[in-house]
This record gives C-alpha cells, sequence and structure tokens, in this order.
C-alpha cells in the first residue's frame, strides 16, 4: 500500500493510484484526496474503463439541445455576459469558458479557436454530457456530484484521454438554494495557473447575484456586509424578502452567513430563521445586525417594489403579461457554439388587487409553489383561475420557462389523450407522421396549468396520477417513458369531493392535486370593484389607442357595484370593452347611454337599497345623482320589491319594467328614457312579459 502523501500527486503517481484501485477495488487510502478518491469510485461504480475508447462520444440529439436551451434561457440569457466578462480577461492563453445545466449538459462555450479545436475531440462543446456518469471524474461533473467548486488537473481526470485538461468548476445556485448549473475554466495542463480558481468562482457568484436581482427586482432586499462600506458592493450578501417578510431567496453568501440552505428558505421569516428583525430595520440605513454565531455582520434594507397583476389586462382578468429586459450580450464574441437566446422576460408594474382575500391567495399559493407543491385553484367560472396561474408562473423561478395551459373541459374525450400525453408517428389514424411531445413534455421545465380538471376522463386520471408520482410520460404508440419537470396548478369550479363520492374522480389523484386549495372570489364578492372597472377602462383605452377615460357616472357606477355579474370578470370586460367601443373619440365620461339596452334594464332592475355596499366601494350619498343633469341620464329607478330565492335576473327586470312604465303613468316615451332603451324595445318588452 502507497504511503500517504504530502505534496500533490504527479502524473504518474496518479496512473498508479488508478491502477491499484482497478485491480483492488478501492482507491488506496494516502494517495490521493478524499474528495478525488471519491470521485473515481463513483466513476469506476458507474462502469467507465479509464482506458478503453468510448465508440460514441455522450451526446444530446439536437432538438434535446434546442429544448435545453429554451429551458435555460434565463439562466443563459444572465450567463453570458459573465462569460465574456471573464473571457476578455484570459483571451489568448488557449482557454475554454463553458456553462452547463444541473444535469452536466453543456449549454454555451466560448473560447480560444485553437484550443476549441483540441476541446471538440473530447466534446467539450455544447450539446455534450459531461456528468460523472458519462465521462467520469471532470470539473464540471465532480462539481455538480459534490456541489462546490473543484478543481481537476491533468491525469486527476478519470479517463485518461482527458487529462490533457486543466479544469475549474464551480455550481450556479438559484436564490433558493437549488443546484442551477455550473461554470467551468478549461485549458492544456500545461498552462495550469492558480488563480482560474478563484476567477471561476467568483464568476459564478456573479451569475448567481445576476439571477437572484431577475428574480427579485420587486422584493424587499437586505444587503449584508461585514463591513458597512461593502453594502452594495461585489461581495455583499443578499437576502430577499416578502411582502409579509418571509424569506424568499438569498445569494450564496448570505446563505453561508445566516445558515439558510433549500431546506429553509421559503419557511419562515427573517426573524423566525435567523433572529433578525427586519420590520425594525428602517429602509436606506445602515445597522449592525445581530446573526447566528455571533458573526459581524451589517445590514442595509432596500424598499420593496414587488410586482402584482395587472387587473385590466385584455382578457378580462389579471394577467402576467410580460416586456422584455435589455440584453448585455455583445454583438461581437469570440467563438460561440450555441445560438443566441432571446432576452428574458419580467413582469411589469402594475396596480395591486386591494382585494384581500385574492391578496391572500396569492401569498399562500407563491409559498408553496416556490417548493414544487400543487396547487389547486377554485373559483366560478370566469373569476381569473387560468390568470391566477399565470401570474404564479411569472412570479416563479421558471418564470421563462413554458407555461402550458390545457383546458380539460374543451378537448374531446377521444383527442385529450394524445393532447396531453403525445404519440409517436402513426400511433393511430390521423396523426401527424412525426408525432407530437403532447402538452405535458411541452412544459417541461415550466409550470402545466390543467383548467377544469374535474371534467377529465376517469381512465385518464389514472394517467395523470402515475406521471405526477413518476415523473415521466409515455407517449401513445411509444415504447421509452420520457422524463418531464414541472410545477402542477390546476383549476376546477366544480367540488371534487363531491365527485369523489359519485366516482367520478380518483381520490389518489385529489390527493396529489391538492397540495394547496385557493379560491378566487367571484366579482360580486369582491372589494376593489372600483379599482377593477378603472384598471381596465385604462388598459382598454390604450389597446384601443383612444384618449382615457375620466370618469363614470356615479349612478351607474353604484349600479354596477351592486349587479352579481353571474359572467364575473370576463362579463365585466366584455361590457366595457363594447362601452369604450361606442364611445365618441372626444368623450371621456362614461354614462348609461352607452350601455347596450338589455345591460341598462338588468342594472336598473336590481334593488340597490335593499342591497349593503361592498366593503371598501368607495359611494355615497353625494355620489349618486339625483336628477337629470344635462349630458346624463337619470338614475336607475327605485325598485321596491324583495326577490325570492327563486327570483333571476330576467325577473328582476320584468317587474322593473312594469314599475317604471307605472310610475310613469303608461308614458312610453318617459318610461324608456328612464330605462336607457329605445321605445321599440321597450314595447316588445312588454309584449314578452304579457305574454
Amino acid at each position: 500500500m502507497p504511503q500517504r502523501l504530502e505534496h500533490r500527486p504527479s502524473a504518474t503517481e496518479l496512473q498508479q493510484a488508478r491502477r491499484w484501485m482497478l485491480e483492488h477495488g478501492e482507491v488506496p487510502q494516502g494517495m490521493v484526496s478524499e474528495s478525488l478518491s471519491r470521485s473515481w469510485q463513483r466513476s469506476h461504480h458507474a462502469g467507465l474503463s479509464p482506458v478503453d475508447m468510448l465508440p460514441d462520444q455522450p451526446l444530446c440529439s439536437a432538438p434535446d439541445l434546442k429544448q435545453a436551451l429554451e429551458r435555460q434561457r434565463e439562466f443563459l440569457a444572465h450567463a453570458r455576459p459573465v462569460m465574456e466578462f471573464v473571457f476578455d480577461q484570459m483571451q489568448g492563453s488557449g482557454n475554454l469558458v463553458v456553462l452547463s445545466d444541473a444535469g452536466g449538459l453543456l449549454l454555451h462555450s466560448l473560447g480560444d479557436t485553437d484550443f476549441v479545436d483540441r476541446a471538440d475531440r473530447v466534446a467539450l462543446r455544447p450539446g455534450a454530457l459531461w456528468h460523472e456518469a458519462d465521462r467520469g471524474t471532470n470539473a464540471i461533473g465532480t462539481a455538480l456530484a459534490d456541489q462546490r467548486p473543484v478543481v481537476i488537473h491533468g491525469a486527476e481526470h478519470y479517463l485518461e484521454r482527458n487529462s490533457f485538461l486543466t479544469c475549474a468548476a464551480a455550481p450556479v445556485r438559484t436564490s433558493a438554494g437549488r443546484l442551477q448549473g455550473v461554470l467551468d475554466i478549461s485549458g492544456d495542463q500545461r498552462a495550469h495557473h492558480p488563480h482560474t480558481f478563484a476567477l471561476v468562482r467568483s464568476a459564478a457568484r456573479m451569475i448567481e447575484d445576476r439571477l437572484f436581482h431577475a428574480r427579485h427586482s420587486r422584493d424587499q432586499i437586505l444587503r449584508l456586509h461585514h463591513l458597512p462600506e461593502g453594502l452594495g458592493a461585489v461581495g455583499e450578501g443578499l437576502v430577499a424578502l416578502s411582502d409579509d417578510g418571509w424569506v424568499v431567496g438569498a445569494n450564496a453568501l448570505a446563505q453561508q452567513w445566516l445558515g439558510l440552505d433549500e431546506t429553509r428558505i421559503g419557511t419562515g421569516t427573517l426573524d423566525q430563521l435567523t433572529g433578525i428583525q427586519s420590520r425594525l430595520m428602517p429602509p436606506g440605513r445602515i445597522m449592525r445586525l445581530h446573526t447566528p454565531g455571533d458573526r459581524a455582520l451589517f445590514g442595509r434594507m432596500d424598499p420593496r417594489q414587488r410586482p402584482v397583476l395587472n387587473m385590466a389586462a385584455s382578457s378580462g382578468m389579471p394577467s402576467a403579461d410580460v416586456s422584455p429586459l435589455s440584453s448585455n450580450a455583445r454583438q461581437n464574441t469570440p467563438r460561440e457554439t450555441t445560438p443566441r437566446q432571446n432576452a428574458p422576460t419580467s413582469p411589469p408594474d402594475t396596480p395591486a388587487p386591494a382585494d384581500p382575500r385574492l391578496q391572500d391567495a396569492l401569498h399562500r399559493a407563491r409559498r408553496v409553489q416556490a417548493q414544487g407543491i400543487a396547487v389547486l385553484v377554485q373559483g366560478e367560472s370566469g373569476s381569473g383561475k387560468e390568470v391566477f396561474a399565470r401570474a404564479l408562473h411569472a412570479e416563479g423561478d421558471r418564470a421563462h420557462k413554458p407555461f402550458v395551459a390545457v383546458n380539460c373541459a374543451a378537448l374531446p374525450e377521444t383527442l385529450i389523450e394524445a393532447e396531453l400525453f403525445g404519440y409517436v408517428g402513426g400511433a393511430f389514424t390521423g396523426a401527424r407522421r412525426e408525432g407530437s411531445p403532447g402538452r405535458i413534455r411541452e412544459a417541461d421545465g415550466g409550470t402545466l396549468f390543467l383548467d377544469e380538471i374535474g371534467d377529465m376522463p376517469l381512465s385518464l386520471q389514472a394517467r395523470l396520477l402515475r406521471v405526477l408520482q413518476d415523473k415521466v410520460v409515455m407517449p401513445l404508440g411509444g415504447s421509452k417513458p420520457q422524463p418531464v419537470d414541472f410545477v402542477l396548478v390546476c383549476a376546477t369550479h366544480r367540488k371534487l369531493r363531491d365527485a369523489i363520492a359519485v366516482g367520478t374522480f380518483r381520490e389518489d389523484l385529489y390527493y396529489r392535486l391538492n397540495g394547496l386549495t385557493v379560491s378566487l372570489p367571484a366579482l360580486r364578492e369582491r372589494q376593489d370593484f372600483d379599482t377593477l372597472v378603472r384598471q381596465m377602462l385604462d388598459q382598454l383605452c390604450a389597446d384601443m389607442r383612444r384618449a382615457p377615460v375620466d370618469s363614470v357616472h356615479p349612478g351607474l357606477m353604484q349600479a354596477m357595484s351592486h349587479y352579481p355579474w353571474p359572467g364575473n370578470l370576463r362579463q365585466l370586460h366584455g361590457l366595457l370593452r363594447t362601452v369604450c367601443a361606442l364611445l365618441d373619440p372626444d368623450e371621456r365620461t362614461l354614462d348609461w347611454h352607452h350601455l347596450p339596452e338589455d345591460m341598462v334594464a338588468d342594472l336598473r332592475a336590481a334593488p340597490l337599497h335593499q342591497q349593503e355596499p361592498r366593503h371598501g366601494a368607495r359611494h355615497d350619498a353625494s355620489q349618486t345623482d339625483t336628477s337629470a343633469a344635462p349630458g346624463h341620464e337619470p338614475p336607475p329607478a327605485t325598485v321596491s320589491m324583495t326577490p325570492g330565492p327563486d327570483a333571476n335576473l330576467r325577473r328582476l327586470s320584468d317587474l322593473a319594467i312594469q314599475q317604471v312604465v307605472e310610475s310613469t303613468q303608461g308614458n312610453m316615451s318617459e318610461a324608456a328614457r328612464r330605462l336607457g332603451i329605445s321605445r321599440n324595445t321597450l314595447y316588445r318588452r312588454i309584449k314578452q312579459i304579457k305574454a
């Protein structure tokens, strides 16, 4: 048994140690470092031979690489400028800067032409797989396995054909503590420089901080440093706090200094996790902090600017519309081997929903989805379930990856299986020759939203359950399972427990979907109605390129606020869209005569005096017009009735028409004017009432 060495082993000694391992099944103790020994053992157990040539280099297909680049678009967008900076520092030294994902797939590289050609011989290029199980001990694969920065020099590589390389790599983590990928600097082992290790670690931190700021640009940020002058400079710790004080992200330094890791981020407030009372820290003021282990740290709290739902989206419901960010990518770059990706996108600043129920639902769903837990959204049709799911996606770690929505109720039962799970070419009559990946695989890396999940056929519920359990999809007609990774959001207006009781929904699937159930309030229950109307009007006017609506007739706003809105946000948006189209270009006030006749009748039929105003609604006696001011229709007629439990809107409308006709003593012109409809419409409605 060789003796323990106090110096770095030579190439000859490393070859001897490797031969000993091959002959005796273990690495000789003391000949190589413990971490290198463990990596060699893993490579050996993976069935790799250090001396045999592999018949094929481990490479992914062009379509798989294209999908991987799309999934990693945000990562690439923030890593490229750093890689270019690093390459500028090393240009002409015969080095290659490489980026891989968390599975060891190389995504992008920059390098000197002469060394790139040598690196191509061992497939050190985008599309190649450099996980330890594929390539043995190497800086990228070993950094992924050990989840720490490493240097693999020369003969330390498990495969002898890679021994001409010297490589330094550092993991890149998300603000949630999860492994995002690895940054690597590789070169000729004869030109090894010890400063390369420090450079790659610093560059990895730069990428992490860019990802952190992109993810938490509107969260409240706590900056940390052991010197007050270091706050806001390179090498500071960063902690992201939600609007209720929970720790939702931290960079690597903050995780190290505060004892945070993936299992703790998103599980409590800063006070609960570290003892630091963030509520006592005024924004902008530098304070000395009492931290775990009595580490001397200074902190400064930045103000919060959180993204929120856009309640005036063109769909009529809150949306997660995105706008492009600028890219720092240069036009003239060193030799690149991946196509340029579009810049990432980020949710814009939009007015916040004032309804506390919706706010609470968003906060709760954000927390659990950050941990990969499924969310079940319940609410009436038109209440904004899909856009709620889009908002969760837009604010999550997968914001710039696919969001795939499937309406289970809109697909025929004969097609939903192929639509969801995909199929191979020729799997059934009418199938496309090239096949289809299916909606689930299209959501790989992102969010899958299954709307009206309660309408999914029972036979397919079992297949969906298997996908959720095994994280693989078997396409129709296929024989090879395809791995998938997505977060799940489902929505339904049905009561799934009732469906379970009658046997139309699987109980085991229900518990898979129901990580957290949130209920969206119907429009008639919301406490921010005035805000919603004004946001929708602003957005619609902008879409139609017309002057904004400055005001709404108070009587009309009051009537709308008490209307039950059976179609919820979708119905309100449809009405306001029609109204904006009917406004003259110079009109800035929305009034009764702009509404469709049937909607005027329905609004005026509502028994306003018997309804309590919405909590927080901005109505008072001074806002309600009681006279026919010039340019305005008179306010809705008072209807003195008590609708029974079987009353419906049509019946209320009929009663309102009868009362207005009676109050005008049969003056049909006056009655039509008060109701906001034409005389012909009034005569037709009276005929229908008498029929």
